[in-house]
Parts: C-alpha cells; sequence; structure tokens
C-alpha cells in the first residue's frame, strides 16, 4: 500500500513554509514505522505538495476539490491531505475525514516555524487520530469509531497523555518530535 502526504499549501505561502513541508517529510517515514509497529502492516510512503490559489465565492477549495485531485493522482492510492481547511461534516471528534483511499486533517501553521511541539501537537496527533481509523477498518476491528473516539476524549478531557516519539522514531519521555494517539487503548490486534 502506497500512503501518499500530500501538504496543501495556499500559493501566497509557497516557500515560505519549507520548514514545515521537512516535517511532513519526516512525519510520513515516522508513519510508516508506527503502522507497521502499531498495526503489523507495510506501508510505502510519498508526500509533495499541492498549491492552491485564490478561490472565488462560487468555487472555494473543499474536499470535492480534494477528492477530485485524489481521483486524478490515481484513487487506488492512499492519499492524505494536510489541508489548510477544516472538512464541512466528519463524523470525527477531530478536524479530520476519511473514506477509502483517502484522508485529510486540518493542518495548523505554527505561530514560529520551528516549532516542533506545536507540530507534534496539533498536527501529527490528528494524523494519528485518522490513520488509527483507516487501519482498525481495514482490519475489521469491532467498534473501532467508539473505541478511538473513547481514547481521544481521553486525551481531550482527562489529560491521558500522548504518544511521544523521538526524532529518530523511538518512544520517549523526553521532548516529542512526533506524538500519537495512545494505540495501547486498541487491544490486542
Amino acid at each position: 500500500m502506497l500512503l501518499h502526504f500530500v501538504f496543501v499549501i495556499n500559493r501566497d505561502d509557497l516557500g515560505k513554509r519549507d520548514s514545515e513541508f521537512e516535517y511532513v517529510k519526516s512525519m510520513a517515514q515516522f508513519y510508516k514505522k508506527w503502522i507497521k509497529d502499531v498495526f503489523s502492516e507495510d506501508v510505502d510512503v510519498q508526500c509533495d505538495e499541492m498549491v492552491t490559489g485564490k478561490a472565488s465565492i462560487l468555487r472555494k477549495i473543499d474536499i470535492s476539490a480534494l477528492l477530485e485531485d485524489h481521483r486524478m493522482r490515481g484513487a487506488d492510492t492512499f492519499h492524505f491531505y494536510l489541508s489548510h481547511f477544516r472538512p464541512l461534516w466528519t463524523d470525527c471528534t477531530c478536524e479530520g475525514y476519511y473514506a477509502d483511499n483517502f484522508g485529510m486533517t486540518l493542518w495548523q501553521k505554527p505561530k514560529d516555524e520551528n516549532d516542533i511541539l506545536f507540530l507534534a501537537e496539533k498536527n501529527c496527533t490528528l494524523v494519528s487520530h485518522e490513520l488509527s481509523h483507516v487501519f482498525l477498518l481495514k482490519k475489521k476491528f469491532k467498534k473501532h469509531a467508539e473505541t478511538i473516539h473513547d481514547v481521544w476524549s481521553q486525551h481531550t478531557f482527562n489529560n491521558l497523555p500522548f504518544e511521544h516519539y523521538d526524532k529518530n522514531f523511538e518512544k520517549t519521555k523526553g521532548a516529542p518530535y512526533f506524538m500519537t494517539i495512545d494505540s495501547t487503548g486498541f487491544g490486542s490486534l
């Protein structure tokens, strides 16, 4: 399976968010390992950018534009869009959406381009949430959505810590480079 991360960026920001795209490329390699460790699935990963322009009032960039891009790139590849806008509709408790070979999350821009903790907390965790849906569903895990949302609620309301990983993709108690949903709550896969 090819997991293709697509960093959606406004044309006006092109060249100004290169450090974020470097983080995305590193995060893709991290998720290759994480998916193998947590879900016992081998994936290949790829990254690129989707540059968007100014949209008219009648043609705003939205999920339908991402789905059109997904079909043009090849619907057999799993495309995961890291987007500067929220999905209009989601059944998730976070700012994400997934469907067959398609995923997206709101990607928040840090105020300081070198704020790795912000990227890990606000973005990387959301990606892990959506990927958990995809891979638990693929494994036919009963009540996968409820399980993931229960764990997410524990993170949000009961201070359950996210899993922390260092730059070498190893769990750490130190400063995290990547953060994910607590996958121990998924039980035996």
